[in-house]
């Protein structure tokens, strides 16, 4: 026990760590300050940093995560009426989490299954990616206003910048943490104005301040890997 415990502490770098101890920690402490009651939202937010950090190195373990995450983040965006964030994570996140996870055990980096290869999208495809994106946040904008979702503008962004975020993520590209990144921001605003109304929401508000940190260090994370993958490449094609 204590072995595999010392494997997953030389695993992460120690600015994983301090992102890790120093996420989980103002979480706690949120919590304890403003909730006390929804341990729903303690458990998802707690999981979701970890999720992150293993996304961050590639590791597909990261998107087994990241499903549990969004079926916990649907059903305390329902508690609020967030229709937006509920049908987006149900219906979009968790599946496309799955698709990534598949892809990303596909694409192991030289037969290392915790790390993925990182990918490069040519223009065709970030094409077709931008038209998707537009045509998702039209129809996802009708259906939002449909079952009159608090916060109705914010919501239809949240959609599209999750879309961009997930298909980048399947696609392998270091550009998924920006996207996600964005949808950070757009987060912390929408929980935020949920806060104003309950102040039990300040600690979900907190998360993503925090998931937003972690994603912007996921980012530059994966640029470096790509660089030392791309290197990797450059190497064995001289021998």
């Amino acid at each position: 026990m204590l072995q595999k415990a010392k494997s997953l502490l030389l695993y992460f770098s120690r600015v994983e760590l301090f992102l890790w101890a120093g996420s989980s920690v103002l979480i706690l402490t949120f919590f304890l300050a403003f909730d006390r009651e929804n341990y729903l939202v303690l458990c998802a937010s707690l999981l979701g940093i970890l999720s992150l950090l293993l996304n961050a190195k590639g590791n597909p373990i990261g998107q087994c995560l990241m499903i549990l995450f969004s079926l916990l983040y649907g059903i305390i965006s329902y508690q609020f009426s967030y229709y937006g964030e509920m049908i987006t994570y149900l219906g979009m996140t968790a599946p496309m989490a799955l698709f990534a996870l598949i892809s990303w055990l596909r694409h192991p980096y030289q037969g290392n299954r915790g790390e993925v290869t990182v990918s490069r999208l040519e223009k065709r495809e970030l094409c077709v990616m931008v038209f998707l994106t537009g045509l998702v946040t039209l129809v996802f904008y009708f259906i939002l206003k449909h079952f009159h979702t608090a916060n109705l503008l914010p919501s239809t962004l949240s959609v599209t910048t999750s879309f961009l975020a997930v298909y980048l993520t399947f696609r392998r590209s270091p550009y998924y943490a920006l996207a996600y990144a964005a949808n950070d921001l757009i987060l912390i605003l929408l929980w935020t104005l949920a806060a104003l109304a309950n102040s039990a929401y300040v600690s979900v508000a907190v998360c993503f301040v925090l998931f937003f940190v972690n994603d912007v260090y996921g980012f530059f994370s994966w640029r470096k890997m790509e660089k030392r993958q791309q290197e990797g490449q450059t190497r064995q094609q001289k021998t």
